[in-house]
């Protein structure tokens, strides 16, 4: 019995640790979301103000910025990713509910959550959602530990 209610104690434990973690990782995520739109905005900036200086002020082909500009926005977008992540979170919270042992389905979910963390990551280019990133793979990575602990 005194090893069972230790076992239930632990379990609590791991599950409000995992809990606090996704919370700050949804936080990161939102952090994310309110900044990729900005990303493509200021590439378009930058690109224009380079050309500018190349051609001395002169005419600016806005088409072709535009191309680059749309180029760009399709090779950087993050918002699949930011669904998927989401999404695994909101998963992760309904697996730790289950009566039941979670511990490889939790796993199998956490490699997920690493997964789509280092994709935004290197699809960002952004310095600002890659410091976000990085809390997110912290995170998930403090997570995974407390998943190995988990039947």
């Amino acid at each position: 019995n005194a090893l069972i209610q230790m076992r239930e104690n632990e379990g609590l434990k791991l599950k409000n640790d995992l809990l606090i973690k996704k919370e700050i990782i949804k936080d990161s995520l939102e952090e994310i979301k309110k900044r990729a739109p900005n990303v493509v905005h200021e590439y378009r900036q930058k690109l224009h103000s380079r050309i500018s200086e190349l051609l001395d002020q002169a005419t600016v082909d806005e088409t072709r910025i535009a191309m680059e500009t749309a180029l760009f926005a399709d090779r950087c977008s993050i918002d699949e990713e930011i669904v998927r992540l989401d999404s695994h979170l909101n998963q992760l919270s309904l697996i730790i509910e289950i009566e039941e042992p979670a511990g490889r389905k939790l796993d199998f979910l956490i490699q997920e959550m690493i997964r789509e963390a280092n994709t935004i990551g290197s699809k960002a280019n952004d310095l600002d959602i890659i410091k976000e990133v990085l809390k997110i793979k912290s995170e998930i990575e403090k997570m995974r530990e407390q998943v190995q602990n988990i039947e």
